[in-house]
């Protein structure tokens, strides 16, 4: 198993040196006061808490939203880097999507040996889509791919959300408030825009409407006010100009779903949902869900109605299900990987657990369903007694973990009260599909602020920073306009 153990700083080298890329950012930054930072980013909180770009913490008593914290100096990825990350990634969505469309149809891939039929037994692996053809045989829509770096030509998937991938609201949200604070960057520096996401997402989720329809109707479902992600929901709604809706606004009726208006029913072609499979249909799932449309899975079961992301992807976000994406590249797409999976070991088997316990001070263990950083031990942060009663869970259902070596991820310079430090980040680019499958040149860049830790989600006390991928040159520009200056900002 190979081991990941250095730390890539992105702006300097080891020999102190800064890297080409942030050489003019640099420059930037030594001419700019700790105090000119700090006061920039106490605008950013005041406009962001103005905005309400807030989320919830689950398990909170106090029902106090918080802000995302804000990192105002931004990360930045060549032109060049930016390419092969988003080719690999692109890649990797196409294989899920075939394989997803494999598991619910022939499963060739599982006949073939190179996939355990265990991964049928999944929870979020959903029988009722056995069969069920969807269009263009896209399962996943909307994509996000978690990317961490560990050195100069070394990028890892980290893991795949293909269920209701969130955060795309901060990276829109982000470079605006960029732009906002520092229009005199966006002058001198060509880098790639991400406003168009909205439309790109709405034309890809027209394009899986059902056939003979030329202006189909798209809405987003929500579970409601009171979710964690609700500000994103809303956000995302109107920035695509469809409406936000809950399961009360929604109806079944002769094998279509519609909408209820003061004009009376209007029919729903397309449904970007962000609710999960268990709570979507109360008929089909979770019989108590107040969230969901009744009857809306024997609609989508017929074709009358399009679900963004489709029932069934969340098997794609099991970390065992992950292990395997390498081979399903080569299965369905007879290419090599360009991005490489961290390496990874298999609580199931008899030596993989024998090797994670004897190294839990040394590995990352995860449930396979585990998600915001819950569920997981980080060995080498971790006390005695914490990998002690960690030891004892994974013992008790060594099925539900796999274990990775410590990442230790690339460091970007951060803004630390006043001062400049550097702190581990990771990035989530978003993969659409629809026509054709693309990724906007960005995407959610998480940075741990805490001294020392790799946990960057937000839940854990992570904040967020702009990602800005620098189209041609690093070079700073002194005469350059951004046509994304001429909006108007909040």
């Amino acid at each position: 198993m190979k081991k990941i153990n250095t730390c890539f700083d992105e702006m300097t080298s080891s020999e102190g040196k800064i890297r080409s890329i942030y050489l003019g950012y640099s420059q930037w930054l030594n001419d700019t006061s700790p105090g000119q930072l700090k006061s920039k980013t106490q605008e950013a909180e005041l406009l962001f808490r103005r905005v309400g770009i807030t989320f919830n913490v689950y398990g909170e008593t106090d029902g106090t939203e918080r802000l995302i914290p804000f990192d105002i100096i931004p990360r930045l990825i060549a032109a060049k880097e930016w390419e092969f990350i988003s080719k690999g990634t692109i890649q990797r969505v196409k294989a899920l999507n075939m394989f997803l469309h494999d598991i619910y149809h022939d499963q060739h891939i599982m006949k073939e040996g190179l996939v355990p039929q265990s991964l049928l037994q999944n929870s979020q692996y959903r029988p009722e889509m056995i069969g069920v053809d969807v269009p263009n045989q896209i399962y996943a829509h909307i994509a996000g791919i978690d990317i961490v770096r560990t050195d100069e030509s070394q990028f890892y998937v980290l893991e795949d959300n293909l269920r209701t991938p969130s955060g795309v609201s901060y990276m829109l949200e982000n470079r605006k408030m960029m732009m906002r604070l520092f229009p005199e960057l966006f002058r001198r520096y060509s880098v790639a825009p991400v406003e168009h996401y909205p439309q790109i997402l709405l034309n890809n989720l027209r394009a899986v409407a059902q056939s003979g329809i030329d202006e189909p109707t798209v809405v987003l479902l929500t579970p409601g006010a009171y979710n964690s992600a609700y500000f994103e929901h809303a956000f995302i709604a109107q920035q695509m100009g469809v409406e936000l809706v809950e399961g009360k606004d929604l109806f079944v009726s002769k094998n279509a779903v519609f909408m209820k208006t003061t004009e009376g029913p209007r029919r729903v072609d397309v449904i970007y949902r962000r609710i999960d499979d268990d709570f979507i249909d109360p008929l089909a799932f979770n019989e108590g869900s107040m969230l969901g449309v009744p009857g809306l899975l024997s609609v989508y079961r017929e074709g009358g109605v399009t679900l963004a992301n489709a029932v069934g992807t969340g098997v794609a976000d099991d970390k065992a299900t992950y292990m395997f994406v390498p081979k399903m590249i080569e299965f369905y797409l007879n290419e090599k990987p360009i991005l490489e999976n961290v390496p990874t070991y298999d609580l199931s088997q008899e030596d993989d657990l024998k090797y994670t316990l004897a190294h839990l001070k040394e590995l990352v263990v995860k449930e396979v369903q585990g998600s915001g950083g819950y569920g997981m031990l980080v060995g080498p942060t971790s006390t005695k007694k914490e990998i002690e009663l960690f030891r004892e869970i994974i013992l008790k259902n060594p099925h539900n973990y796999i274990a990775q070596p410590t990442l230790s991820l690339s460091q970007c310079p951060t803004l630390i009260d006043e001062s400049i430090d550097p702190r581990h980040v990771d990035l989530r680019p978003f993969v659409l599909s629809g026509n054709e499958t693309s990724v906007v040149p960005g995407g959610l860049c998480r940075v741990a602020l805490k001294k020392g830790s790799l946990v960057v989600n937000s839940s854990q006390g992570g904040g967020t920073k702009d990602t800005w991928i620098l189209e041609k040159n690093y070079h700073a520009q002194p005469n350059r306009r951004s046509s994304l200056l001429d909006g108007t900002l909040y």
